[in-house]
C-alpha cells in the first residue's frame, strides 16, 4: 500500500466534508484520524454523513459494547445508562454513526478489536473514520489487516523492491544527479528518494519499483554517483567510518 497524501483539517464542517468527498473520488483507501468523541467540536461522523447525505443512527451493538466495556468514571458516581442526562446524550454522540441503507451493515461498521467498543464506520465503502487517541488509531488500524489485505493487489508486497544506498555526500550534492535519475528511471516505474539523516555523517538515496532486476542493474551507477555503498537497512553503518 503506497501513502499518496495526508491532510490536517480543522474542526470546521465544510472543510471535512469538502476533503473526504474529495479524497473518497480519488483514493481506493481513506482513513480519518480524531472528531469522534462526546463535546461538541467533534463533528467528524455528522460531517462526513452530511458529504454523503447519509443519515447518524444509533448502532445499538456499538452502544451495548460501550456499555459492557467502559469503566465507571470516578467524578460520574450517579451516572445511569438507562436514564436520559446530558452527559448519556453526549455518550451516545460516538455511537451515532453514517449508515447507509442500500449497503450491507456488517461492511460498514467495523469491530478490529474484541476488547474495544470503538467501531471503525467505514463509509462509501473507502472512508474508515477513526479516533485520534494515538494508542487507540494505532491498535484499530492494526486490527484492519485482515480487512484490507484481502482488497489489496499484492497482499504481501511481493512486488515492491527497495535498494538502500548510505551515502557520506550532502543532498546538496548528489541533488542535480538525482533529479536527472529520477526523470530517466520514472517510466520504468521507479522512485528515487533521497532522505537526509540529521546527526548522522550518512545520508539514504532509495530506489522503489516492482522491476528488482531493473533496479539492481542501476544500482551500481547510483553508488559511484553518490559515492556510497549498498546496504540492507537504513543505518547499518553508521559505525563503519572507514568502509568507503
Amino acid at each position: 500500500m503506497i501513502l499518496k497524501r495526508v491532510e490536517v483539517i480543522e474542526d470546521d464542517e465544510s472543510e471535512i466534508m469538502e476533503a473526504v468527498r474529495r479524497m473518497s473520488n480519488r483514493y481506493d483507501m481513506v482513513v480519518t484520524s480524531g472528531g469522534i468523541g462526546p463535546t461538541h467540536d467533534d463533528i467528524t461522523y455528522r460531517s462526513i454523513a452530511k458529504a454523503f447525505n447519509l443519515p447518524l443512527v444509533l448502532h445499538k451493538e456499538a452502544f451495548a459494547l460501550m456499555k459492557q466495556l467502559s469503566k465507571p468514571h470516578p467524578n460520574q458516581p450517579n451516572f445511569n445508562w438507562d436514564e436520559d442526562s446530558p452527559a448519556l446524550r453526549a455518550k451516545l454522540r460516538m455511537v451515532e454513526l453514517p449508515t447507509d441503507a442500500s449497503r450491507p451493515l456488517d461492511e460498514q461498521f467495523l469491530f478490529p478489536c474484541k476488547d474495544m467498543w470503538v467501531p471503525v464506520a467505514v463509509v462509501n465503502g473507502n472512508v474508515h473514520i477513526l479516533p485520534g487517541v494515538p494508542k487507540l488509531f494505532e491498535k484499530l488500524l492494526d486490527g484492519l489487516t485482515p480487512y484490507i489485505l484481502p482488497r489489496l493487489a499484492d497482499p504481501e508486497g511481493r512486488g515492491i523492491a527497495r535498494v538502500i544506498i548510505s551515502t557520506p555526500l550532502p543532498e546538496s550534492a548528489v541533488a542535480a544527479y538525482l533529479a536527472e535519475l529520477a526523470e530517466r528511471v520514472e517510466p520504468k516505474g521507479v522512485k528515487v528518494g533521497s532522505y537526509p539523516r540529521w546527526g548522522k555523517k550518512r545520508n539514504t538515496v532509495t530506489l522503489v519499483g516492482r522491476d528488482k532486476a531493473y533496479l539492481e542493474s542501476i544500482a551500481p551507477e547510483v553508488v559511484h554517483y553518490v559515492k556510497g555503498r549498498l546496504v540492507k537497512v537504513e543505518g547499518e553503518d553508521d559505525e563503519d567510518e572507514g568502509a568507503f
